[in-house]
C-alpha cells in the first residue's frame, strides 16, 4: 500500500502567500513520485485507444468494472505507450492475441505513475503480457459458446434442413471484398452449366463496426427469407485481427436464429470461429463454398440420372414381361374365340333350319284366323251403321225445329234493337247541335288565352338565349373551349395529347394537354 507524505504548508496571514495552481500540481508530481518510484503491474479494461500515426504515440482510456454485475466504472485513468515502445508492444501483442489492442479487451500492463502539471495523472505503460489477454479471450469465447448452448443457438441452425440443391443464395459480405468476387465468377463460370439466383444484403467484415452490420444484414434476410433456399457468409483471406468480429456473440446469435440453413467461408485456416460452430455447413473459402453448392447440384443430377436410369431399365423390364403376358393372353382369348364361334355356328344352322319350318305354319294359320275376324267385322258393321243412320234422322228434325225457333227469337230482339237507337240518334242530334255553339265559344277563348301565354314564354326565352350569347360571354371576360369544334363540357372529352382551342375576346389560343386532374 503506498502511502503519501505532503508537506504541510502553514497559511499566516501577512507572512505567507497562497500556493498558485502550478505549484500544487509541481508538489503533489514531487509527492507521488517519491510515492511510486518504481513500476506496477495493473490489469484493466480498455475503452478507447487513440494512436497519434504522426508522432507513433499511442493513447489508451483505462476502465475497471470491478465485479459489479451493473457493470458501473469504479476507476478510470488515462495510458501512454510512447513511441518507441509502441513499434515493439503493438507488433509483439497482435502476433501473440491476433488482434491489436482495441477496445473491450482486458490487458495485464507494467506501467509508472505520472503527473504532468498540465495535463494531469497519467500512466506510462513500459511492458503488456499478452498472454493475459490471450487466456481472458478464450474465456470470453468460452462464456459465448455456453450462453449460446444455453439459448439452444448452437445448433439451432444445423437443425435445418439444407435444399437438396441450393440455388437462391443470399449473401452477406462486402461488394468490393477479393473473396466475394471469387465466389461469384466460380458460380457464374462453372463447367456443367448450372445457374444460381444470387442477392447480395453488404455488410462490413472487419472492424469494429462488422458486428452490427452483419446482424443487420442477417434481419433483413429474414424478413425475406421466402425468396432464398440458403444464406452464405464469405469473406476472403485475412488476419485473426480482421476476423475477430465473427467470435461476437451478436454475430452468433443472429446465425443461430437464421431461418435459412447459414453456409461460412470465412477464409481462414486457424481455429474454427464461433460463427463457423453456429453455422449449418463451415467452408474454409468463399471458393470452397462455391464448390460445395456446384457439388450439391452435380450430386443431386448424378442421383436424378441414376434414378431415371434404373426407372428406364424397370419400364422396359415391365414392357417386355406385358409383352410377353399379353402374346399368351392373346393366344388365349383367340382359342375360345374360335371354339365360342364354332360352337354357335353349329346352333345357329339348326335353328336357321327350324325356323325355315315354323313360318310356314304361321302364316297358314294366321289366314286362318284373319278370315274368320273378317266375317265377323263385316256381320257387326251392317248393324251398326243401320242403327247409327236411324239415330243420325231423329237428331237432325230436332236440331232443324230448334233453330227456327232460336232465328225467330233474334229476329224481334233485333228489331227493338234497331228501333230504340234510331231514336236515341235523334235525340243527341239535338243535344249536340246545342252544345256545339258552346264548346265553340270556349275552344275560342282558350285559344287565345294559349297563344298569349306562349307568346310570352318565347319572348322570355329569345331575352335568356341573348344573354347567354357565346360572344357577349366573351365581352364579359370568359373563354370557350373548345376541341376539333366543340364546345369542351366535361373532363371526359379530353384526353392527354389532345390540342384544344381557347377563344377569347380579343383572339384564340390553341394548348396541347399534357395532364388531367380531376375532382374527386
Amino acid at each position: 500500500m503506498a502511502q503519501f507524505y505532503f508537506r504541510q504548508t502553514t497559511v499566516t496571514q501577512g507572512f505567507n502567500a497562497p500556493l498558485s495552481l502550478f505549484e500544487l500540481h509541481q508538489q503533489i508530481r514531487e509527492e507521488l513520485e517519491m510515492a511510486f518510484p518504481e513500476s506496477y503491474w495493473v490489469v484493466a479494461e480498455i475503452s478507447q485507444v487513440t494512436p497519434d500515426r504522426r508522432k507513433g504515440h499511442c493513447y489508451l482510456n483505462l476502465i475497471d468494472k470491478g465485479d459489479d454485475p451493473r457493470g458501473a466504472i469504479q476507476a478510470q485513468a488515462r495510458a501512454t505507450i510512447w513511441s518507441s515502445r509502441f513499434q515493439m508492444l503493438g507488433r509483439y501483442f497482435e502476433e501473440k492475441t491476433g488482434q491489436p489492442l482495441k477496445a473491450g479487451l482486458k490487458i495485464l500492463f507494467q506501467a509508472q505513475v505520472r503527473f504532468h502539471e498540465l495535463y494531469g495523472l497519467s500512466l506510462d505503460i513500459v511492458n503488456i503480457d499478452a498472454n493475459y489477454t490471450i487466456g481472458d479471450l478464450a474465456r470470453q469465447r468460452q462464456e459465448t459458446l455456453k450462453r449460446l448452448e444455453a439459448e439452444g443457438l448452437l445448433t439451432a441452425n444445423k437443425e435445418l434442413e439444407m435444399p437438396l440443391v441450393p440455388q437462391r443464395l443470399a449473401i452477406v459480405s462486402s461488394a468490393s471484398a477479393a473473396g466475394y468476387q471469387d465466389f461469384i465468377h466460380q458460380l457464374e463460370h462453372n463447367s456443367y452449366g448450372y445457374t444460381f439466383d444470387t442477392r447480395l444484403f453488404p455488410a462490413t467484415v472487419q472492424g469494429n463496426e462488422a458486428p452490427a452490420s452483419i446482424v443487420k444484414a442477417m434481419d433483413l434476410i429474414a424478413r425475406y427469407s421466402h425468396l432464398f433456399d440458403a444464406i452464405v457468409i464469405i469473406r476472403g483471406g485475412g488476419s485473426q485481427t480482421d476476423l475477430g468480429c465473427f467470435d461476437d456473440y451478436k454475430v452468433a446469435a443472429a446465425i443461430g436464429n437464421a431461418p435459412l440453413p447459414v453456409i461460412t467461408g470465412i477464409g481462414h485456416e486457424r481455429d474454427e470461429s464461433i460463427s463457423d460452430l453456429v453455422a449449418h455447413t463451415r467452408q474454409k473459402t468463399p471458393t470452397a463454398v462455391a464448390n460445395y453448392l456446384l457439388e450439391k447440384a452435380l450430386a443431386f443430377e448424378s442421383e436424378v440420372e441414376g434414378l431415371f436410369d434404373s426407372i428406364y431399365m424397370f419400364a422396359a423390364q415391365q414392357l417386355r414381361l406385358s409383352a410377353d403376358k399379353l402374346e399368351r393372353q392373346s393366344l388365349k382369348i383367340s382359342n375360345l374365340t374360335n371354339a365360342y364361334l364354332q360352337e354357335n355356328r353349329e346352333q345357329l344352322e339348326h335353328f336357321s333350319k327350324s325356323l325355315l319350318l315354323r313360318p310356314k305354319n304361321f302364316l297358314h294359320n294366321l289366314k286362318l284366323l284373319l278370315s274368320d275376324k273378317e266375317q265377323l267385322i263385316r256381320a257387326n258393321t251392317k248393324d251398326l251403321l243401320h242403327l247409327r243412320g236411324k239415330e243420325l234422322s231423329e237428331l237432325s228434325v230436332c236440331v232443324e225445329g230448334m233453330g227456327q225457333r232460336w232465328l225467330h227469337m233474334k229476329e224481334q230482339d233485333l228489331n227493338k234493337l234497331v228501333h230504340c237507337i234510331e231514336t236515341e240518334a235523334k235525340d243527341k242530334h239535338k243535344r249536340s247541335q246545342l252544345s256545339f255553339v258552346k264548346c265553340s265559344d270556349r275552344l275560342q277563348y282558350s285559344a287565345q288565352k294559349k297563344l298569349s301565354t306562349d307568346s310570352h314564354k318565347l319572348e322570355l326565352l329569345e331575352m335568356r338565349i341573348q344573354a347567354n350569347d357565346p360572344e357577349k360571354l366573351l365581352l364579359r371576360g370568359y373563354t370557350l373551349t373548345l376541341l376539333n369544334g366543340r364546345i369542351i363540357k366535361h373532363m371526359g372529352q379530353v384526353k392527354e395529347g389532345d390540342v384544344i382551342e381557347t377563344r377569347l375576346q380579343d383572339g384564340r389560343v390553341h394548348s396541347l394537354v399534357v395532364n388531367k386532374d380531376e375532382n374527386e
